[in-house]
């Protein structure tokens, strides 16, 4: 038996790249008008389906406390999303835990992870953080959130499944492989 602890910490290199390319694609989206569309969740869940909750989790929560770092933005705001990007890992790993790898799963488990995120942070959380009603921000929130799926289900499609087969399964971008220890 794997120890996971270990196995986890092997997979660092690919979360790495998860993380650069999710970075990169943040600075540039705004460019061209592709504002709340990222490939976060995208590279979070297919983590989460290889290494469990825990690094599911913990790869969402440091991996928006470290983009409002890397663009200035850190606030109140950073831990209430990071937390909820956390618990979209956690969520993503049980359900991701009995099922393979496909676009349908990792596009079923976005559209969920996406609609709890945008409720809880932008209808619930926006009015409390930043004041208003709880009616305004449903509203607002609409277009908001219909762009953040449009993203997440077109990058669960296409790069969750991509990501989980070429590079979070594949044993030569293993930490161990990388440094030469078995």
């Amino acid at each position: 038996m794997k120890n996971s602890f270990v196995f986890s910490l092997s997979g660092m290199p690919k979360f790495a790249v998860g993380f650069i390319s999710t970075i990169i694609f943040r600075l540039l989206s705004p460019m061209f008008g592709m504002w709340n569309i990222s490939p976060l969740m995208a590279t979070e869940l297919a983590g989460a389906k290889a290494y469990g909750p825990w690094v599911g989790g913990l790869y969402g929560v440091f991996s928006i406390i470290l983009i409002d770092v890397l663009m200035n933005k850190v606030g109140s705001w950073t831990i209430v999303t990071a937390l909820i990007y956390g618990a979209v890992g956690v969520i993503g790993a049980y359900f991701l835990k009995s099922r393979d790898g496909s676009a349908k799963n990792f596009i079923i488990i976005s559209i969920i992870g996406t609609l709890f995120f945008d409720l809880i942070t932008g209808v619930l959380m926006g009015p409390i953080l930043f004041g208003g009603s709880l009616v305004v921000a449903a509203i607002g929130q609409i277009p908001f959130t219909l762009r953040h799926l449009a993203g997440n289900i077109f990058f669960a499609a296409v790069l969750a499944p991509w990501f989980y087969k070429k590079i979070i399964t594949n044993p030569k971008f293993d930490l161990s492989k990388i440094l030469k220890f078995a």
